[in-house]
C-alpha cells in the first residue's frame, strides 16, 4: 500500500530553520518599530483605569504589624495564586522605600533573592545604601504564574499599595518598573525622566523618583547609564 508518510515535527522545524539559516537569516526583524519599554496593553488598561489616588477602605488595620498580617491573610487577593506570599520586610528609619512589581521566581521567605535582587544590592551600594536601610514593598506580595501582574487584579493591587504606603510615610520613594511608576505617577510618568516628583499623599512629603526595573537592565545594559542619574538624583538631591 506505500509507506506510511513521515510525520516528526521536530524534524520538519528543525528543516525549516536550517533553511533559514542556510539563506543568511539569523535574526528577526519587524516591519513596524517597537517601543521595548512599553507596558502590555492589557496591564495598561488596567492600571490606567485605577485611580493614582486610592484612600485605604476603613476596615484595613491602622497599624502597620497588624496591616501587614491582614495582607497575607485569607483575604489576600493573591490566595489563588499557588505561589508563595512575601511578607515585606519594614526596615525602622528606612533611608529609601522601594516599590517593586512582585517577588522574583523562587522566592520563598525574602524578597529578590534572585538576579533582580543582586543588581539592586549593587546599585545600593553604589550610593552607599544596602538591603538593611531599605524597605521593598511589592504591589504583589506573591508572583504570578504569568510573571505580570494580572490586569483584574491590578486596581486593588494598586489601592492596597497605597494603603501600605500611608502608613509607612516614606520620605524617599525609589519606583522600580512601569506597574510601580504608574501606581504611583499615572499613566503618564513611563519611560521615567531625570526628575524627582514631591507627592503629598502619605502623611508627609515624599520625594518620588522613577526609574527601571533590574530586570531590564539585565536585558539592555544600555539603561544603566540613565538608571545611574535616577539613583544620583535621589541620593543627591536635584543638583547632579
Amino acid at each position: 500500500m506505500g509507506a506510511e508518510p513521515h510525520n516528526s515535527w521536530r524534524e520538519t522545524i528543525a528543516s525549516a530553520l536550517a533553511w533559514w539559516d542556510a539563506a543568511g537569516v539569523d535574526m528577526l526583524v519587524e516591519d513596524d518599530v517597537r517601543d521595548w519599554f512599553a507596558k502590555p496593553a492589557q496591564l495598561r488598561t488596567a492600571l490606567e483605569s485605577a485611580p493614582v489616588v486610592a484612600s485605604a477602605p476603613s476596615t484595613m488595620p491602622e497599624g502597620i504589624e497588624d496591616f501587614l498580617a491582614w495582607r497575607v491573610g485569607e483575604q489576600a487577593v493573591e490566595t489563588g495564586w499557588h505561589t508563595p506570599l512575601i511578607t515585606p520586610a519594614i526596615v525602622a528609619d528606612a533611608v529609601w522605600t522601594i516599590l517593586i512589581d512582585m517577588p522574583e521566581a523562587g522566592d520563598s521567605d525574602r524578597l529578590w533573592s534572585g538576579p533582580a535582587g543582586a543588581l539592586l544590592d549593587k546599585m545600593l551600594s553604589a550610593v552607599r545604601l544596602s538591603r538593611e536601610s531599605v524597605q521593598l514593598v511589592p504591589l504583589c506580595f506573591a508572583r504570578p504564574l504569568t510573571g505580570q501582574v494580572p490586569a483584574d487584579a491590578a486596581p486593588q493591587l494598586v489601592n492596597l499599595a497605597q494603603a501600605l504606603l500611608e502608613r509607612l510615610r516614606p520620605s524617599n520613594l525609589l519606583l522600580l518598573g512601569h506597574a510601580p511608576t504608574r501606581a504611583v505617577l499615572g499613566p503618564d510618568a513611563w519611560p521615567p525622566e531625570l526628575r524627582s516628583h514631591d507627592v503629598n499623599r502619605y502623611g508627609t512629603t515624599t520625594r518620588v523618583v522613577a526609574t527601571f526595573h533590574p530586570r531590564l537592565l539585565i536585558e539592555r545594559p544600555v539603561a544603566k547609564s540613565d538608571a545611574w542619574k535616577h539613583l544620583l538624583l535621589l541620593s543627591r538631591g536635584p543638583s547632579l
